[in-house]
């Protein structure tokens, strides 16, 4: 028999399934009871309130991420890790992709979660550039520092907004799907073609095929 969940873990589950389908906005306390047909004063003995809930949310965003954005230890960059990193990106964004719809609102209505985002964002951006700087020791990517920093900056912002993005230019923003989101992970694999090395340029090519997205079929869901 399948172990009972903790029904702090089904809040949480539940919340983050309805906050990704109509956006954490829409969603109230309430709703998220009524949804498990358990009682508002249920929710309350675990969580005082929605931002304690989207508070562990954001905790189980950032220790998957942390998890895997780091460079390899003990050996060379391949593009296979480059692979890795970007499959790992796709997932964790199409999974916490509330977060990324929602930041800016979310980050004003709770200043220990803005503290905590701006430590996380330090953290991914100081990772992103070793990452980087070790595609260019092993003869993937050609850069000098200041494009590395450039590079990376650049990298967070198009992964921290492209869904905010597609929110702004889709008439139905509600239902994304994952290959909209694939298309923002192929945004950050564009900005590194022009540093590619001879060497590395044919495997790379093939990861551009392997998560390209037409631009028409990221903006408009095909049913």
């Amino acid at each position: 028999m399948a172990p009972r969940i903790k029904t702090s873990e089904r809040i949480v589950q539940n919340s983050l399934e309805l906050f990704n389908q109509q956006g954490e906005r829409s969603i109230s306390t309430n709703h998220i009871a009524a949804h498990m047909e358990i009682s508002p004063g249920n929710l309350y003995y675990h969580f005082p309130n929605k931002q304690a809930i989207i508070a562990v949310l954001f905790s189980e965003y950032e220790t998957l991420v942390d998890s895997f954005l780091r460079p390899p230890q003990g050996r060379a960059a391949t593009v296979e890790d480059k692979r890795y990193y970007l499959k790992e990106l796709l997932s964790a964004m199409w999974r916490y992709r509330f977060l990324h719809r929602d930041l800016e609102h979310l980050l004003e209505s709770d200043p220990d979660l803005a503290a905590r985002y701006r430590r996380f964002s330090q953290r991914c951006v100081i990772q992103g550039t070793a990452i980087y700087v070790g595609f260019v020791e092993a003869g993937i990517l050609n850069m000098d520092r200041v494009q590395i920093e450039s590079l990376t900056i650049n990298a967070w912002i198009i992964l921290t907004s492209w869904v905010r993005f597609l929110c702004t230019t889709r008439e139905n923003s509600n239902h994304l799907s994952e290959q909209a989101i694939k298309r923002g992970v192929y945004q950050v694999l564009v900005l590194e073609a022009g540093f590619v090395t001879d060497q590395a340029r044919e495997e790379v090519n093939a990861l551009f095929e392997e998560f390209y997205v037409p631009l028409a079929q990221a903006l408009e869901e095909v049913q």
